[in-house]
């Protein structure tokens, strides 16, 4: 043992390991507090804001003049999840719309900062791609910003302390490619005078099908927050399969967003409470995904039966994982969000010349493809677009949990390959989400062709997924 040559040396020794001592715990137990969350609160809160429009609108996502709004089946929503974990607040937005431009979205972001203080970084807006709504102009693309304003702030009205938890289950019988591979001689022109080599969409049971050009995301994951009591306060799911259909021309509906949504209200026994419960389904990367079997039995549904079918089975299944997930009191949350410069594809010098021919020549003269005067005017539409474009992209983190989002109709094949990817334990991708810019293929799927690759469908450069897969995974490292 060390000697010492008097009793004042020996006291400040044992002062100076005592001083260390009681700094080192409370430094060390200062931190573990703070990452435990014992002295945060963690925070969430919910709303819905009615979006309908007027009747007379044109209802779009289909070729030729859209048929007016004549009949409201269900109401229209921004639905709203707001998180808050002391410091950082997390907010996802989502529409029933079709697709909701950048412009306007920038604009609802802009709003929400001014009025909330929060960053656009940290606020999620992303459409549900139904194809029974209307885009609108004028008036009602401002009443459509005003709500998502709206909805934001009557969303942190309700925050309260709140516990979160996140899970993942399978429902593969709903998600099928709508992309396939067809034999050898099957005709496959393309509005450009080309031939494909894929068809999206072919007949049920055509005897030409060869095989799909890639596989489906059966994965629905969720995140669910409930009160301190245990009061369902929202579930936003997330299930890469694109809009079912079945309704009626010139009905107004959500699809079975909106039922699911309902649907599992029901099933958490959340019905009428105050606040009330928030269901949300957001889309998943379904740019290439169908509820169709093409190699099964044509299907017979009512109006509106299928999606009824869909969002139960659906719906069932995170009801199912949602008794077995992990509630946490609190977990940090992050944000970032950058943007991704991709060339703009533009028609060459004979693909140009073709367009003007094409919108010119007499009518009685038959055409090589159905949609060729379209597609000429989409394309002689992008000479004008920049050479280059800025594609916004987002990543939240909570806990061990990711979220990102792309402004396009996303192939499931990039979802996958994000989560296969991704440094998170859980990862899911929010499609059409802070803009919209048309479909978006990989390489390997534009040398199929098909109506997803043509030129006007997709507007961006073929190696834009790759350099967005990239950016993704970059920023998601940053936050983890």
């Amino acid at each position: 043992m060390k000697s010492y040559k008097n009793a004042s040396q020996f006291f400040c020794f044992v002062a100076v390991l005592l001083m260390l001592g009681i700094s080192t715990l409370v430094t060390t137990g200062a931190d573990t507090k703070v990452a435990n969350g014992q002295d945060k609160v963690f925070m969430a809160g919910a709303a819905t804001s009615n979006i309908t429009p007027s009747l007379g609108g044109g209802i779009i996502g289909n070729f030729g003049t859209p048929p007016p709004a004549t009949y409201i089946h269900d109401e229209l929503h921004a639905r709203c999840l707001a998180l808050d974990d002391g410091s950082t607040k997390l907010v996802f937005i989502i529409v029933d719309n079709l697709g909701l431009y950048r412009e306007l979205i920038d604009e609802a972001k802009e709003i929400i900062q001014k009025e909330t203080g929060i960053a656009p970084s940290n606020v999620l807006i992303s459409a549900i791609h139904t194809h029974s709504s209307i885009r609108g102009e004028g008036d009602y693309q401002k009443f459509v910003v005003r709500r998502l304003g709206d909805v934001v702030r009557i969303a942190l009205n309700n925050m309260e302390p709140a516990s979160i938890g996140w899970g993942v289950g399978n429902v593969p019988e709903h998600v099928y490619v709508r992309r396939w591979i067809m034999k050898p001689g099957t005709d496959l022109p393309d509005p450009f005078g080309g031939k494909d080599k894929a068809r999206m969409n072919p007949a049920v049971g055509d005897p030409n099908l060869l095989e799909p050009c890639a596989e489906p995301d059966p994965e629905v994951s969720f995140i669910s927050v409930k009160s301190k009591d245990g009061r369902p306060i929202a579930l936003l799911a997330n299930y890469g399969l694109h809009y079912v259909g079945g309704v009626p021309r010139g009905h107004i509906s959500a699809d079975y967003f909106a039922v699911f949504a309902d649907r599992i209200q029901e099933l958490l026994k959340a019905d009428r409470q105050d606040p009330p419960f928030v269901g949300m389904m957001s889309n998943g990367t379904s740019g290439d995904v169908t509820s169709t079997n093409r190699l099964g039995k044509p299907e017979k549904f009512e109006p509106y039966e299928k999606m009824r079918y869909v969002a139960e089975n659906v719906a069932r299944e995170v009801f199912r994982v949602h008794s077995k997930i992990e509630f946490h009191d609190w977990v940090p949350l992050r944000a970032v969000s950058e943007e991704v410069a991709v060339g703009v594809r533009k028609p060459d010098k004979k693909m140009e010349d073709r367009a003007q021919y094409v919108l010119n020549r007499p009518d009685t003269e038959k055409p090589i493809h159905r949609h060729e005067k379209v597609y000429a005017e989409r394309i002689l539409q992008l000479l004008e677009w920049p050479d280059e474009i800025d594609i916004p992209l987002q990543a939240f983190g909570i806990g061990d949990l990711a979220v990102v989002t792309t402004p396009f109709e996303t192939f499931a094949e990039t979802g996958m390959e994000i989560k296969a990817k991704s440094p998170f334990k859980t990862t899911f991708t929010i499609e059409l989400a802070n803009g919209y810019y048309g479909y978006l293929p990989t390489p390997r799927q534009h040398d199929m062709g098909g109506y997803e690759t043509w030129m006007g469908t997709n507007k961006v450069e073929k190696e834009a997924s790759v350099k967005i897969v990239d950016k993704l995974l970059s920023m998601l490292a940053s936050i983890k």
